[in-house]
């Protein structure tokens, strides 16, 4: 009888809820902002103070927090398996010449009739392959961005382009860690999610394609630098096998989702094909799980880019037959190659693994003590229809964005609260 009367525990009031939600939101806001710290350890010192107000303040027993806890993290597992295979896919694709081959023939497009739109589509492409905007902004942006200058495009114009392009193939991309959060705490399922996403983005991305084609017309008279997209080319394949191959596992994921496959055997159907093509051009398999587990290395283009000076660069040129680069130029092009492609690995995850994790067990004591059901039912009291709960979603992510100032945080916390409330919708 005790047990069960224990675990029947009333409602906190909503000033308790609200005084427990703030001190959490200015603990890790203070920390993430103030004192730089990784995310992870203010969201375990939120849990534990969370825990302690549920326990000794509300008299919840602590197996009963532990239980709604663990059944919080129980439902993400499928989304943290798919974020390890993520890893795990990207290293393969990196060490099997699938991304490197991608930004190859991608650059093939670019031509100054059409450099708006090109920039915008070889940025997707990109995106899309490796899951980071950060990376292709910072890596192929800013060569698209000389490349432009060459040809007298606007900067801003160029740089919105690149960052457009950027985010699309972040936002699209099934390896891409947001990607693989939202439905994760949310309770979809990583397919639906992106075919969900095309509704606002496709339309979107249509017409700015179709405006850039329009405004590419100006530059049609110019002339490209090609010397720097050829060293790329050139660099790239000299360090990885480059073979049209390297469209055949997207496209093997891509027929996965269209057949409305789950997301987990789709992502191994992507991993066995790069496997495949990996061992077919002779790397052990003794070095695919290395980097199925680690990541790749850049090998050719880091040595580059850390040659001591440019007769040093000039020797590694020659001893990989390209001694026709010019060292300044390959050294300063490897540099970008080597961040672009040194990644991936299921270790590369595991930030974002832990920080699930450890989201989830605060939200699991948010949950049980009641405190996210009580600010819910504030929030969405006068709320009458679908499209209103969307804009209490939506400015419930940008103030957690603002305040948190994570915008991991912003996906984990407004997706579990108001994950029951659509459920219910």
């Amino acid at each position: 009888m005790e047990g069960n009367a224990a675990k029947v525990v009333g409602k906190p009031s909503l000033g308790l809820s609200m005084g427990v939600f703030l001190v959490v939101a200015a603990l890790i806001s203070w920390a993430v902002i103030k004192v730089e710290a990784e995310v992870h350890m203010p969201i375990v010192t939120a849990a534990i103070f969370v825990a302690l107000v549920g326990r000794f303040v509300m008299k919840i027993p602590w197996a009963h927090l532990e239980e709604s806890a663990l059944n919080s993290i129980m439902a993400a597992m499928q989304a943290n398996m798919i974020l390890m295979s993520v890893g795990i896919l990207v290293g393969i694709w990196l060490v099997a010449g699938i991304v490197p081959g991608l930004i190859y023939y991608g650059l093939f497009i670019l031509k100054p009739s059409f450099f708006p739109l090109a920039t915008l589509l070889i940025c997707s492409i990109i995106s899309l392959a490796t899951g980071s905007s950060w990376q292709t902004s910072g890596t192929i942006g800013i060569a698209m961005l000389g490349i432009g200058n060459g040809l007298g495009v606007p900067v801003a114009l160029t740089a919105g382009v690149i960052i457009s392009g950027a985010y699309f193939g972040d936002k699209m991309s099934p390896l891409s860690d947001t990607t693989n959060l939202a439905p994760a705490v949310s309770g979809a399922s990583l397919f639906d999610h992106i075919r969900a996403m095309c509704w606002t983005t496709g339309p979107t991305y249509v017409i700015v394609a179709a405006i850039l084609a329009f405004i590419g017309v100006k530059f049609a008279g110019g002339t490209i630098d090609t010397s720097r997209i050829q060293a790329i080319q050139q660099i790239l394949a000299a360090e990885f096998s480059i073979s049209p191959l390297c469209f055949l596992p997207p496209l093997v994921i891509i027929a996965c989702a269209a057949l409305k496959m789950p997301a987990l055997p789709g992502i191994f159907a992507g991993i066995l094909t790069s496997v495949f093509i990996a061992l077919f051009q002779g790397v052990s398999i003794g070095d695919i799980w290395n980097i199925a587990q680690n990541g790749y290395s850049a090998a050719l283009s880091q040595s580059l880019a850390d040659a001591a000076d440019l007769a040093a660069a000039g020797k590694i040129l020659a001893e990989n037959g390209l001694s026709a680069l010019n060292p300044e130029l390959a050294k300063d092009v490897a540099g970008m190659i080597a961040k672009l492609v040194s990644r991936g690995g299921m270790q590369s995850m595991m930030w974002s693994v832990s920080m699930v994790i450890c989201a989830l067990t605060l939200g699991g004591f948010m949950e049980r003590c009641g405190f996210l059901e009580v600010l819910l039912g504030t929030l969405t009291k006068n709320v009458k229809r679908v499209g209103g709960l969307i804009a209490t979603v939506v400015a419930s992510s940008v103030v957690s964005n603002v305040f948190l100032g994570d915008q991991y945080l912003s996906i984990v916390i407004p997706g579990r609260m108001f994950k029951t409330t659509f459920e219910k919708a």
